[in-house]
């Protein structure tokens, strides 16, 4: 053999020796967290709670909501989402598992996931696997209520701040602890119903960054101006959860933003029945605005506090507006618009005296319709919408894809889809309905089409035979005038079957 082709032979083999051995070295090393290097970007999560779609981006002519309007403007706005279960733990707990409450039995403002679902693993902490920094601001997780968020989801401590809030003494009957404070501090809940009530609004003549969505707002801007650098220099991108209280009761925000209204234009409740046919159970009076000062609790509330009510809604939403609009503005200073992906969503609807309800906890349109923005940069469209019915499950394996993630597997159900083809293609179709439900002494699950709801009212594991329902044709009736189940069987019996297809519900968590 010639001297030439030995030396090639020997440097092959010595070639082969390091391959070999620098595989066997890499599968030995620990697994690392890390991000996929093919899609650097940032998650921003903007959660927003009792916030309905009273937006100017959905074609409501009295909002004054010109940053969120602009935020749509740069992505897709789903026409059809909807919260999986109206009210705001449960709510929060579906977005971050990708599970319905009726998989995990989270149905309670007071239900602790951790006692529940020990090993569940929520988007953060999906995303910090991965190597991004997940940090939390504002409302998040609920807290309250006996409920104290769940902390072990990011890996920064949690920036908290109030959600019951006042600045005027006469709101709180001279600075009293008030059963909403009570309720949302874990204070006193074996005493609420000797506590006063706080009031309903206020409208001081203050600074933003006096009642705390302002300074979640500040804080979240300085957190994403250290992120930033950190990308920079170290390369690691964030997810980063940021959630507002308003338009959350007390209406309580600076006055400039009530004068932005004119209470005169205010839409005011046309239709303020039950609909004709609908099953008790399905019903709802009082509520959460009884704990509100000067709301009556025996009897109708006057139209000049109906009034009052609903500018401090459409107040509070501009509040709320005008915080997102700081961390838009930060986002494109920083430079990091086109890294990064933006959610805007509302974690339930909210009644404003549409069938004589007012806040949520039903199963009602207005309770369930909430605003769902996805800014995906190279991927989404700007200024563009779709008729997809959404849900909030759907967010964790969109946001997933969307960051070259791998699917979640849970541990827990993981009920949602992703909603990446619908991003690319808004006229492409992953889902026919929107699956929702609300526990009462009843459970009441429902189907939204996008014509129809239907609600079966039944005991969990009840007999078929026993159960009630209520179908809306949001087509011909889109006030909920008329429980249309024994008038549309063909329908009924349509929708019956899909719903056929879910799971038992799981049984209420201790």
């Amino acid at each position: 053999m010639d001297r030439k082709r030995k030396l090639r032979i020997t440097g092959w083999m010595i070639g082969l020796f390091f391959l070999v051995n620098i595989g066997l070295f890499i599968q030995a090393r620990p697994a690392v967290a890390q991000r996929p290097a093919e899609v650097p970007c940032n998650v921003l999560l903007i959660l927003v709670d009792d916030l309905k779609p009273a937006l100017g981006c959905y074609g409501d002519p009295v909002a004054q909501t010109p940053h969120i309007d602009r935020l749509a403007g740069r992505g897709l706005r789903f026409d059809l989402a909807y919260c999986n279960q109206a009210v705001c733990a449960p709510s929060r707990f579906t977005l971050m598992l990708g599970s319905h409450s009726t998989s995990t039995g989270l149905y309670g403002l007071g239900n602790h996931l951790r006692k529940t679902l020990p090993n569940a693993k929520t988007i953060p902490q999906h995303f910090a696997e991965h190597g991004y920094r997940t940090e939390s601001l504002g409302k998040v997780f609920h807290v309250g209520h006996g409920n104290f968020g769940d902390p072990q989801s990011f890996r920064v401590p949690h920036f908290g701040d109030k959600v019951i809030e006042y600045l005027e003494p006469e709101s709180t009957e001279g600075g009293q602890l008030t059963r909403e404070e009570a309720y949302f501090t874990n204070q006193k809940l074996d005493q609420i119903r000797s506590l006063p009530r706080g009031a309903a609004f206020e409208s001081p003549r203050a600074e933003d960054d006096q009642y705390a969505d302002g300074r979640v707002a500040a804080e979240a801007v300085r957190r994403l101006e250290q992120a930033a650098r950190r990308r920079e220099t170290e390369q690691v991108p964030f997810f980063m959860a940021v959630g507002f209280a308003r338009p959350h009761l007390p209406f309580s925000v600076p006055k400039k933003y009530w004068d932005l209204h004119d209470p005169k234009a205010l839409p005011m409740p046309t239709f303020e029945n039950l609909p004709a046919g609908a099953p008790q159970v399905a019903g709802k009076r009082g509520g959460e605005i009884n704990n509100y000062a000067p709301v009556p609790t025996d009897q109708p509330i006057d139209e000049e506090l109906k009034r009052n009510l609903i500018h401090g809604y459409y107040a509070s939403t501009s509040y709320v507006d005008a915080q997102i609009g700081k961390l838009i503005d930060a986002v494109d200073r920083l430079g990091l618009s086109d890294n990064t992906l933006i959610v805007l969503w509302g974690d339930h609807g909210f009644h404003l005296g549409d069938l004589g309800i007012w806040t949520k906890h039903t199963n009602y349109e207005q309770a369930n319709r909430i605003p769902l923005l996805v800014i995906a940069p190279g991927v989404t469209r700007p200024g563009t919408a779709t008729r997809q019915l959404a849900t909030s499950v759907d967010v964790y394996p969109t946001l997933a894809e969307l960051a070259g993630l791998p699917a979640p597997v849970g541990p827990q159900p993981i009920d949602g889809v992703s909603l990446v083809p619908v991003l690319k293609r808004p006229t492409a179709r992953v889902r026919d309905h929107a699956y929702h439900c609300y526990p009462k002494r009843k459970m009441g699950r429902a189907i939204r089409t996008d014509r129809y709801r239907l609600v079966e009212w039944n005991r969990i594991g009840g007999s078929p035979d026993k159960a009630e329902w209520e179908l809306y044709d949001y087509r011909d009736d889109p006030l909920e005038q008329k429980n249309l189940a024994d008038e549309r069987p063909e329908v009924l019996a349509r929708l019956q079957s899909i719903l056929a297809g879910y799971p038992t519900p799981v049984r209420r968590a201790k």
